[in-house]
């Protein structure tokens, strides 16, 4: 149910200069999703009734990710007023006028805060009547952020940040964590008379919590379960930190459901991943995307799956897939290479040194060696020799080979397309079949062979293969 007095503002302006990127920092990926993802999935499971995504640099970058990540998200563009201070101020302005109720304050690169712990912060807010509250966390090195500051009495004083604290002050370990929760009403009064006076020369947000308590209103600081939760990325070196850290939860959690992790170290799966009962993953998987497996599946190892179905019972080793459909009881590898548009059939098999592309294998159908099979359907239990190629591009455009069912084509095949090959068709090993193959017929067109007898000794006198040949002829006369 929508919460009509809550509205959330996510912080997205940043610079990020410390990722040393051209891509804006909150669209960096974590577990398959842009860290701004993350943020805005846990701000809708708040059920609020305003969104606000502030943004700046990379500006358009991000707020078409932003929108399309979350349609209902409302995109508010900071002036040239730096901080965030001023981002709050112009989120505040996007709200209606007469919006009177709480505004949390969530920064766009803190993925790990869950709507969860953000609940129990609201309502501890709620509960004390308070015109501001910090989320605030314990850490053993609290350097780059900014200190809360408690009054004798253990009340919240003030917020410094770390380049105007004094020496006292940067001995505290309770630090801000840049999630707050605020009466709108508190920060319309209070967010025009912040000023830019300070080391960085912006307008921080963290100023109203000074102001409010000069006034004598009631400012909290609530400190959070785990202070992971509140972790920021500023580099790629933290962004890896916390992939770790996601990705060490999410193989746990689907261990708890049922899957089975040969090597939790070596295995990721990103958060859009399904997983049935009973799957196995063994050591060195990556499941990417929307990637899908149903349950008695066994992927790996040292397979990659993105935005792939993998159905009930397959096998799938040694493989790198995208965009492919595998079907129940089929198996692909080691060394299979499914590209886009593959559709493997119940029962089907794609096997080692093969690659497939918009190509779909029948039920029982199976490709087993070193193939290249694109732009084609293969009918049911048809079998696709060792080695065969569909020439699917004549430099220009791309054309379709067929493959009826119950089908035997041999070794070596090339498949010039378009061509078709009949149901219960055989060819040759060897074969360039360049016109239709008719239902039931066998298709060949290998020269008759030659043998010169004598060539070798003739014409290679002197070498080993020369002097082999003599032998064997000394041993037969």
């Amino acid at each position: 149910m929508t919460d009509q007095n809550l509205a959330v503002v996510v912080l997205a302006a940043g610079q990020g200069t410390r990722m040393k990127s051209s891509t804006p920092k909150v669209l960096h990926p974590l577990a398959g999703i842009p860290l701004l993802g993350h943020v805005l999935a846990t701000a809708r499971a708040l059920e609020p009734s305003h969104i606000i995504t502030v943004v700046r640099h990379g500006r358009d970058q991000v707020a078409e990710a932003a929108s399309a990540l979350l349609p209902e998200c409302v995109i508010c563009d900071q002036d040239d007023i730096p901080g965030t201070g001023r981002a709050v101020e112009v989120a505040l302005n996007a709200l209606p006028g007469d919006f009177d109720g709480d505004v949390v304050v969530v920064s766009g690169d803190v993925p790990l805060l869950d709507a969860d712990t953000l609940r129990e912060f609201i309502a501890a807010h709620r509960s004390a009547r308070a015109a501001a509250t910090v989320l605030s966390a314990l850490l053993d090195d609290a350097t780059g952020y900014g200190r809360v500051v408690r009054a004798a009495d253990g009340s919240l004083d003030r917020i410094v940040e770390q380049k105007d604290a004094a020496e006292d002050e940067l001995a505290i370990t309770e630090v801000n964590s840049g999630s707050y929760v605020f009466s709108a009403r508190a920060l319309r009064e209070q967010l025009p008379r912040i000023g830019t006076d300070n080391a960085q020369g912006e307008k921080y947000l963290t100023d109203v919590v000074g102001l409010l308590r000069a006034s004598g209103s009631t400012v909290e600081a609530t400190p959070v379960a785990e202070s992971w939760m509140v972790s920021g990325v500023n580099d790629r070196v933290q962004l890896s930190e916390l992939g770790e850290r996601l990705n060490r939860m999410i193989v746990r959690g689907w261990q708890r459901a049922g899957v089975t992790v040969q090597d939790p170290s070596t295995t990721w799966i990103d958060r859009n991943v399904t997983l049935a009962e009973d799957v196995e993953i063994l050591p060195g998987t990556q499941l990417k995307g929307a990637t899908k497996v149903e349950r008695g599946a066994t992927i790996g190892p040292d397979t990659t799956l993105v935005d792939c179905e993998v159905g009930e019972g397959a096998t799938v080793k040694r493989t790198d897939g995208t965009l492919a459909v595998i079907g129940a009881g089929a198996s692909v590898g080691p060394f299979s290479y499914l590209r886009p548009g593959t559709y493997l059939g119940a029962g089907g098999k794609i096997g080692t040194f093969v690659e497939t592309k918009n190509a779909t294998i029948g039920e029982n159908s199976k490709v087993p060696h070193l193939s290249y099979i694109g732009d084609t359907e293969v009918g049911v239990g048809s079998n696709v020799g060792a080695g065969t190629i569909t020439a699917n591009y004549d430099g220009v455009n791309k054309h379709r080979t067929v493959v009826g069912s119950h089908a035997r084509t041999g070794s070596h095949n090339v498949f010039v397309a378009p061509v078709r090959i009949g149901d219960g068709a055989y060819t040759g090993a060897g074969t360039v079949v360049r016109k239709d193959v008719p239902a039931g017929a066998l298709a060949l067109n290998v020269a008759p062979q030659r043998n010169i007898t004598g060539w070798v000794v003739q014409n290679r006198a002197g070498t080993a293969a020369a002097d082999a040949a003599a032998a064997a002829d000394g041993e037969q006369d």
